[in-house]
């Protein structure tokens, strides 16, 4: 009996959840086609109180992340006239894709030790930790791959991209570049207040090759030397073919 009565002292106890995140996605699934030039994807949802509206502002932080990989970073440098590789150093895990939007500034809507815990901005979605005993310098590589993919809008930063109505209702549209990897890509929302994280909503945004994209990266992975014999063949034919029109023509 009195086990009992500490278990209900201690539910009673437990702090309420008074905010939550409701959200949904314009689309779950995204095809890469032959013609697959990007495709934007619209994330929005409310938040749903089951207590009085804390004090202090809310704000939403929506990242989306593709499927991680080790990369490796190369630093090249002039040496006796010519450019020259002089140090590489290996990114245990980065996201192939990342883009975080938000309502407003990232440094001042999450504290430093939220984004630690979370990993949300674009550095702390990078794990280096190898980089550290193979370098001096661990944060130029990490820099260079977050400038090479940011030229190259596979990571995107925007702050203010998030449209927050009366503290409930919010949405924001992200653009998914054509070269894209396929996998599955994780939308993470964040609730914060005061720049700590209230609530947390993931869910999975599936990038697939459909068609003849399909089939070529199919034959590619599983059948390399049918998939270099057949490339092959059809260079031996596009040239035989572009040479027996240069001949017509000439006549």
């Amino acid at each position: 009996m009195f086990q009992r009565l500490l278990i209900l002292l201690c539910l009673f106890t437990l702090p309420v959840q008074a905010e939550e995140v409701v959200a949904s996605l314009s689309q779950n699934r995204v095809s890469i086609t032959a013609n697959f030039d990007g495709s934007d994807i619209l994330i929005f949802g409310a938040v749903k109180r089951d207590a009085p509206t804390p004090e202090g502002p809310l704000d939403v932080i929506i990242a989306v992340s593709g499927p991680s990989e080790a990369v490796t970073v190369r630093r090249k440098d002039r040496r006796y006239g010519i450019w020259v590789n002089v140090d590489d150093v290996i990114i245990d895990n980065a996201p192939s894709f990342y883009a975080v939007s938000t309502t407003g500034p990232l440094e001042t809507i999450l504290s430093d030790a939220d984004d630690l815990e979370h990993s949300i901005s674009i550095p702390r979605a990078i794990q280096s930790i190898g980089t550290a005993f193979s370098t001096d310098n661990p944060k130029d590589f990490t820099d260079a791959i977050i400038r090479i993919r940011t030229q190259k809008r596979l990571y995107q930063m925007m702050p203010g991209g998030v449209e927050l109505s009366e503290d409930t209702l919010f949405a924001t549209s992200l653009s998914l570049p054509a070269n894209l990897v396929e996998g599955d890509y994780t939308a993470r929302i964040f609730l914060t207040r005061g720049g700590t994280v209230v609530d947390q909503y993931d869910t999975i945004i599936d990038v697939r090759k459909v068609g003849l994209e399909r089939w070529i990266y199919n034959l590619a992975h599983e059948r390399p030397l049918i998939y270099g014999l057949l490339s092959l063949f059809i260079a031996i034919v596009a040239g035989w073919a572009a040479s027996a029109v240069f001949r017509y023509i000439r006549t």
